[in-house]
């Protein structure tokens, strides 16, 4: 590293109203930090972008304390320690933490999380399968939804990093899974590779109907991460005692005044169904549970996944958006710097 070498950063410069802007983020370089007593330097390698990263740009307090104008981006990254003047973490160790839109920073050992120095799992599987899409799926399914053998569990935003793992461990679970995604290659994908019974292309068919015809007993798990006109379909079609498992929003973390179209109430009402929004962080001290399961699944050929991988962390405003438009395949990801120890 030499003495020269500079950090470069996202700093938040506006609250995003709609989509997101180009000027809503400014780049920033400042010399690379030194860490002080119990601190230690990472290098940032991979940055994880999620459809939260809208809501932690808007200046709101939301399950963690808003951003200010000025401050970097936030963000989860896979990344190498650098420097240490913690003794529980060593040179070379690869962590992950919320350390932001940056290429280095600085961190306590309380913020971090170590991964294994080595294994047949590439790096990207810790911030995809192995990382918070892997423990929203898990918990989101199992523990909030309830899913059991022989049940019908609809998926949507089913091709995405979350969905698209619900929906295999829905499967495995012995359930009949329809999904639904917004083009015929994710459907394509979702029936021929994940081997889900059903994938419905939103875009080019009408919900309800597709609904009603994939799910002809009803819908007995519905986990959702789009809202809006999806979500009112599904509770169109709940079965009795269904349950919906509220994961996210991405239909209006666009909006200004988001547009709550549930006009199927009266239906979930008679339906005696249950809905239960979460939010993964509740999960973590369970993690090693989860991270159990899916390693199972995974060397029993039961879960795929994939990641969308973007070079250059200069590219992670217009890698976010993406998200949004729905061009990503799988897990977005930024990398940031070499996989190598010895960096780029």
């Amino acid at each position: 590293m030499s003495a020269d070498a500079l950090n470069s950063r996202w700093l938040l410069a506006a609250f995003p109203r709609g989509r997101i802007q180009p000027g809503d983020f400014q780049w920033s370089q400042i010399p690379l930090p030194e860490p002080g007593d119990g601190q230690v330097l990472v290098r940032n390698i991979y940055l994880s972008l999620d459809p939260t990263n809208r809501l932690w740009a808007s200046g709101r307090t939301s399950y963690l304390p808003a951003l200010k104008l000025g401050d970097v981006m936030r963000g989860i990254t896979l990344g190498v320690v650098s420097a240490s003047r913690d003794p529980k973490f060593a040179v070379g160790d690869y962590v992950t933490g919320a350390l932001g839109w940056q290429s280095y920073a600085l961190a306590r050992g309380g913020e971090l999380a170590r991964l294994p120095r080595a294994g047949r799992l590439p790096l990207t599987a810790y911030l995809s399968v192995l990382g918070s899409s892997g423990l929203t799926a898990y918990f989101g399914l199992l523990e909030i939804g309830k899913a059991c053998a022989g049940e019908t569990v609809l998926v949507s935003a089913a091709a995405g990093s979350v969905g698209s793992l619900v929906a295999q461990i829905a499967k495995a679970q012995g359930c009949h899974v329809v999904g639904i995604a917004g083009s015929d290659d994710k459907c394509r994908w979702l029936r021929e590779e994940l081997r889900i019974d059903a994938a419905i292309n939103y875009r080019t068919q009408a919900l309800a109907e597709a609904i009603a015809r994939h799910c002809p007993g009803g819908v007995d798990v519905y986990f959702d991460n789009v809202g809006g006109e999806t979500l009112d379909a599904a509770m169109g079609a709940i079965a009795l005692r269904g349950r919906i498992v509220l994961c996210g929003l991405i239909s209006q973390y666009n909006d200004e005044r988001p547009q709550q179209l549930l006009t199927n109430l009266g239906r979930f009402l008679v339906q005696r169904g249950r809905m239960e929004a979460f939010i993964v962080i509740d999960y973590l001290p369970r993690a090693r549970e989860a991270h159990a399961a899916l390693s199972k699944w995974l060397q029993a050929g039961q879960l795929h996944y994939r990641v969308d991988v973007v070079a250059g962390l200069e590219q992670a405003p217009a890698a976010l958006e993406r998200l949004f438009t729905g061009t990503n395949q799988g897990k977005q990801l930024v990398q940031i710097s070499a996989e190598s120890l010895a960096g780029a």
